[in-house]
């Protein structure tokens, strides 16, 4: 196979939760842009839709919105359904959706630790399970799971004073290297990637004045000197979900500017 041919996605059908914007989105562009067929998904339709008009209107694939809570089985259980039921197949899943909420680290909330482990931890195991069992009836497929440089290391209080989001972010690298292992036999691939910060809905805060502190921290710290954009995740999703990594599996690939690295 020639090299650019390697990075083709057509004829494939990608899923990505927490498609509708920010990291998400982008995903979703890259994948339709390669030419996959898209479904994108989350709790708002408004985005979704706005998403799927976009992506149809530039790339002329398939794109399907699909409004899900994937904290709850129910409803992943329908929206799986649904793209089954109009694809016939799921070839690449992209786990992006994802939570975190911000309070001091001693006040912190019960609560609110167990919302971000349910969407972030089980919300990805819930619906990998279920497309995994498609992919394996099928042949094979690609899991993606979005996982943060803050699944690695700790983080200051007023950079990102969101306790327990580190630990859901390293429950899902551990979850990512498991899972490649024992999905092998039924050549799925599995692999994780793991962002710094990127302009997104989640991290929008962080360019307001009143955080200005905070930005000025976040630059110091990514040797880049620069918040991640739509291109800098668009090119590592298609390698990762495209046949120019099929030797890559039980990876997480961080993407982050060099924070990791200093």
């Amino acid at each position: 196979m020639k090299t650019f041919d390697l990075f083709k996605l057509n004829g494939k059908v990608a899923l990505v939760t927490g498609g509708g914007r920010g990291i998400g989105k982008f995903i979703a562009t890259g994948l339709a842009e390669a030419g996959a067929d898209v479904v994108v998904t989350s709790r708002k339709m408004k985005n979704l839709e706005a998403t799927a008009s976009l992506l149809e209107k530039e790339t002329g694939v398939k794109v399907m919105p699909i409004a899900c809570d994937v904290a709850k089985e129910e409803e992943v259980e329908k929206m799986v359904q649904a793209v089954k039921e109009r694809f016939g197949r799921i070839d690449i899943l992209v786990n992006n959706a994802g939570a975190t909420w911000g309070a001091p680290t001693l006040d912190f909330p019960l609560e609110r630790w167990d919302q971000l482990f349910n969407v972030n931890v089980r919300g990805v195991w819930i619906l990998t399970q279920k497309v995994a069992r498609i992919m394996k009836e099928q042949g094979g497929g690609n899991i993606i799971n979005i996982s943060s440089v803050m699944g690695f290391r700790g983080s200051e209080e007023i950079a990102h004073p969101a306790v327990p989001y580190n630990s859901t972010k390293a429950a899902i690298n551990v979850l990512t290297m498991n899972l490649a292992v024992k999905l092998a036999p039924y050549k799925i691939r599995v692999n994780a990637i793991a962002p710094g910060f990127f302009r997104s809905d989640m991290m929008a805060y962080i360019e307001k004045p009143e955080f200005k502190e905070a930005h000025d921290m976040i630059l110091q710290g990514i040797p880049l000197r620069r918040i991640g954009d739509a291109d800098d995740m668009k090119g590592l999703v298609v390698f990762l979900a495209s046949d120019a990594s099929a030797y890559i599996t039980g990876h997480i690939v961080v993407n982050d500017g060099g924070m990791i690295a200093k």
